[in-house]
């Protein structure tokens, strides 16, 4: 079972710079992509009949959850071969749910989650509703974690876990995304050596799947467009999958694609054995 998350920073935007094209040649069974920046209906084929093949390869479905709140903003998707059992798309709390950042496909005991964790680098406003969201999220990510259920979370989470995660560690701090109670929220649910100290990793928790293969690797998943990031490789890993405790023992092979670029994220991909 292959699975990618992509933040696209607008799936119009992607699809343009080929991101389908590469997506057609991966062989995968689900994507979960973050910020498709539109409203579903523009993408729609020219005669309002489902989806257009520019946004839709051939053999996949795909369900939106589009931000309701401000338009060309945040949006997450989830494609797949198979048909859903249940598609979700809200989790009760209107002010995260209406800006487009949850959507669950259920495939028998699968649960595949396209996550878009809230960024907090345009202020202080952002960031303290950052904390909210993450405050009431940790409450179904336990619950979650408890039901018995196989959860893929993917997606853009906003924070790095380390040093490993990040290319000036140093600088960033005092920097969004990096803050040490960031950090320890994330590194607190996830049951493995690979945070940055500041609390004891859980005995039973989540996996970080890409740590699963490569504890110790330094492999970043966006840069920032400005400067010459990318060029020069100062990236930052904020897009993750993590999963529940009996799909790390089926974590084969994880890949992150930093080129060719279709965003400023790049896409990760993980092979699960069936």
């Amino acid at each position: 079972m292959r699975i990618i998350s992509f933040n696209a920073n607008g799936i119009r935007s992607a699809a343009n710079k080929g991101f389908f094209d590469w997506f057609r040649a991966q062989d995968a069974d689900i994507l979960c992509v973050q910020e498709t920046k539109a409203q579903e209906h523009q993408l729609a084929a020219a005669d309002g009949n489902g989806v257009h093949p520019d946004f839709l390869p051939e053999g996949y479905r795909a369900w939106f959850k589009d931000a309701s709140t401000k338009k060309g903003y945040s949006g997450v998707a989830i494609y797949s071969r198979r048909e859903p059992d249940e598609v979700r798309t809200a989790l009760g709390w209107a002010p995260f749910d209406d800006e487009g950042r949850y959507i669950e496909a259920r495939f028998g005991n699968l649960s595949v989650v396209s996550f878009y964790i809230p960024s907090g680098s345009s202020g202080e406003l952002r960031q303290g509703f950052k904390f909210e969201v993450m405050d009431w999220l940790k409450a179904h990510l336990d619950e979650w974690l408890a039901s018995g259920r196989d959860y893929v979370l993917c997606g853009d989470w906003n924070i790095v876990r380390s040093r490993n995660d990040i290319r000036n560690w140093t600088g960033n701090q005092k920097n969004s995304g990096c803050l040490p109670p960031e950090r320890a929220w994330l590194n607190g649910m996830i049951a493995d050596a690979c945070g940055d100290g500041l609390c004891e990793p859980p005995a039973q928790g989540w996996r970080d799947a890409l740590r699963v293969l490569r504890p110790e690797a330094a492999e970043y998943t966006w840069w920032s467009n400005r400067g010459a990031a990318r060029a020069n490789n100062v990236g930052w890993r904020i897009d993750y999958q993590f999963v529940t405790p009996g799909l790390a023992e089926r974590v084969e092979a994880c890949a992150v694609h930093a080129e060719p670029r279709f965003s400023d994220h790049a896409p990760l991909v993980v092979d699960y054995r069936e």
